[in-house]
C-alpha cells in the first residue's frame, strides 16, 4: 500500500487530509480493494515521517466515514463502502472546442459526485489516441470516446484500422461512442450526429429564407488542423442539387473577399464568422438583408450577436451518455442527437 501513497510536503493541504484522499484515491481506482489491511498509525507515521497525531486524525475521519474499519488485536482494514463502487470514467475526444467541452460540461453536471472523470484529448491523432487507451485500458470502468482522425493529407476520417481494432478490445458494455458513429461497433452504445442527413434537413427547414438568396457558399476547411467530417459536404450538395441553387465551396473566408448582394455563406469555423462579419460591416452591407449568414453549433456569442445557427443540443448528447452509464444500459443502443435550426436576424 505504502507505493500508492502521496504526501506533498509543499502542499498547503493539510498532512491528515492527504493521507485520506489517497486512500480514499486509491479504492476508487482498484489499488486498494475491500477486507485488505493497511498499515497501522505507527507503521504508517514512521514510514512518511509524520506525527501519530496526524495518522490517527486521518484514519479517525476514514472510520467515521465507513471507508475503513478497525478489528481488535489485528488493525485496520479497506470496509465494504460505497466508494468501492465508485465509477471511474475515461473521456476522450479529438479537441478541446466550445462544442466539445460543453458536451463534456453537461455530462459531468449529469453523473453525479459518485464518479470520476479523467478528460483526455487526443488532437485528431490515431498514434496519440492508442497510446492513451492501451494505457488506461484496465483502469476505467467506462470509455466515452469521441471518434474523429486525420490523414497524413489533413484529411477527415471516423476510425482507422487500428483504432477499430483497440476499441473491439474494449469491454462492449463499458463503451460509449459519442458524436460520430461509423462504423457500428456491435454491443457498443452509440449517441450520435448524422452529419450528411443534419445539415441536409436543416437547410430545409430554412428553405423559404435560403431561396431568397442568388448563391449559397459553404466555407468548408479543407487543411484543418482538426478536419472536419465529409459528410457535412454531402449533405450540403445534395440539398443545394435537389432544390437547383447556385452553390460553392470554399476553404476559408479570405481577406478582402469579394461579397455580393444575395450571397449566402455557411461558416463552420468560428474563425471564418467573425472574418466575415468584419467584412460585411466594413462593406456596409445589411446582415440578412444583402447578406445572410448560417453558422454550424450554436455559441451564447452567436446568440448575442444574432447569427442564425443549425446545431447539435450538446446537453442531450453529455446527459445521454451520462444517464446511459447511470442507468447502467450499455448495451447495443443507438440514440440520434437532435439537430436544431434556430432561424435570427442573420438570415
Amino acid at each position: 500500500m505504502m507505493k500508492f501513497i502521496k504526501i506533498d510536503e509543499n502542499s498547503r493541504i493539510p498532512k491528515y487530509q492527504q493521507i485520506i484522499d489517497s486512500i480514499i484515491h486509491n479504492i476508487s481506482i482498484g489499488n486498494l480493494t475491500i477486507d485488505q489491511k493497511i498499515p497501522s498509525i505507527n507503521m504508517f507515521s514512521e514510514e512518511f515521517y509524520l506525527s501519530r497525531d496526524t495518522v490517527e486524525k486521518a484514519y479517525g475521519i476514514l472510520k467515521e466515514r465507513n471507508i475503513i474499519t478497525s478489528i481488535r488485536g489485528k488493525g485496520f482494514y479497506i470496509s465494504r463502502t460505497k466508494l468501492i463502487s465508485k465509477v471511474n470514467i475515461l473521456f476522450l475526444v479529438n479537441k478541446l472546442s466550445t462544442y466539445k467541452l460543453r458536451t463534456y460540461n453537461h455530462f459531468i453536471d449529469a453523473i453525479g459526485a459518485n464518479s470520476h472523470t479523467d478528460l483526455h484529448i487526443y488532437h485528431c491523432s490515431e498514434t496519440l489516441f492508442l497510446n492513451l487507451l492501451n494505457k488506461n485500458k484496465s483502469a476505467y470502468d467506462y470509455f466515452i470516446i469521441m471518434p474523429h482522425f486525420k490523414t497524413e493529407d489533413l484529411k477527415h476520417v471516423s476510425f482507422t484500422e487500428n483504432v477499430l481494432e483497440a476499441m473491439r478490445g474494449l469491454p462492449k458494455n463499458k463503451l460509449i461512442v459519442l458524436d460520430n458513429i461509423k462504423p457500428q461497433i456491435d454491443g457498443s452504445t452509440e449517441i450520435y450526429q448524422d452529419f450528411e442527413n443534419d445539415i441536409y434537413n436543416a437547410l430545409k427547414l430554412g428553405l423559404s429564407k435560403v431561396k431568397k438568396y442568388e448563391k449559397i457558399m459553404l466555407i468548408y476547411p479543407e487543411k484543418s488542423e482538426y478536419p472536419y467530417p465529409r459528410r457535412i459536404l454531402r449533405g450540403f450538395r445534395k440539398f443545394c442539387v435537389e432544390h437547383q441553387l447556385d452553390f460553392e465551396i470554399l476553404d476559408k473566408i479570405y481577406d478582402d473577399m469579394i461579397l455580393k448582394k444575395g450571397d449566402l455563406f455557411i461558416t463552420i469555423e468560428e474563425s471564418d464568422l467573425v472574418n466575415l462579419v468584419k467584412q460585411v460591416r466594413e462593406d456596409e452591407f445589411q446582415l440578412g438583408k444583402d447578406i445572410g449568414i448560417i453558422s454550424y453549433n450554436d455559441t451564447p456569442l452567436k446568440e448575442l450577436l444574432g447569427i442564425t445557427v443549425m446545431s447539435t443540443d450538446f446537453k442531450v448528447m453529455g446527459e445521454t451518455a451520462a444517464n446511459t452509464i447511470l442507468q447502467k444500459d450499455t448495451k447495443n443502443s443507438k440514440v440520434k442527437v437532435p439537430f436544431n435550426f434556430i432561424e435570427r436576424e442573420s438570415l
